[in-house]
């Protein structure tokens, strides 16, 4: 009987080991299809909280390369937050623009919000022209979709149209059917339980 715990602890050894192996093989099998080089298109949507946050880790991974970033703030810009001081940081590595209105239900003025929209819109449009980033992030655009701000077509055409090279990363929940459609990445972000709806205030340095 003394000899059962070493041969079950083998035999679990050995499980493990064949699991790795057949895991590698297919992970292996993926990079060696996965042979295309080309930029790519993410939206990062859902309820959840996250989408802003998972944006600036790929302006932190562009940064590690030596990449240059623009990053186009739909909808924030009143509240200081993490994010705009870390960007005020790695200037000029990152150019760094923001709508200011605040958020829609603070304004609740549209008319205001839609030129703010198009305002900022247009400075979205040179960056995905200008060859000089490898990087653009558009957040919280989809809201700008959502509240028929601004035309899907125009952005689709604008994206489509970018430099070979320049990677587009888009936030936001809701709005923009045709817009996910051609992304080539959609990560959702689901909000299982949020902090603020138990009444929790939101933290610096974690929530913004």
């Amino acid at each position: 009987m003394s000899d059962v715990p070493g041969n079950t602890n083998d035999s679990k050894a050995q499980k493990h080991q064949r699991a790795m192996e057949k895991t590698k093989q297919k992970v292996d099998a993926n990079i060696a299809q996965a042979q295309t080089e080309q930029s790519v298109v993410v939206l990062l949507t859902g309820n959840g909280k996250g989408k802003t946050s998972s944006a600036f880790g790929m302006v932190m991974r562009a940064l590690g390369y030596g990449q240059k970033v623009v990053v186009i703030q739909f909808i924030k810009g009143e509240q200081l937050s993490g994010e705009e001081l870390f960007v005020k940081n790695h200037l000029p590595e990152v150019a760094f623009h923001q709508m200011g209105t605040g958020f829609t239900w603070d304004t609740q003025n549209r008319d205001s919000d839609q030129a703010a929209a198009v305002a900022t819109w247009q400075l979205a449009l040179a960056a995905l022209r200008d060859g000089q980033y490898d990087l653009v992030v558009l957040d919280e655009l989809t809201y700008m979709l959502a509240f028929d701000y601004l035309a899907e077509d125009q952005i689709i055409d604008a994206i489509q149209q970018r430099p070979a090279h320049q990677s587009v990363v888009i936030t936001g929940r809701g709005g923009g059917s045709e817009l996910k459609a051609i992304c080539d990445t959609v990560s959702e972000v689901k909000d299982i339980r949020h902090a603020f709806n138990s009444g929790i205030k939101a933290r610096k340095g974690v929530d913004y």
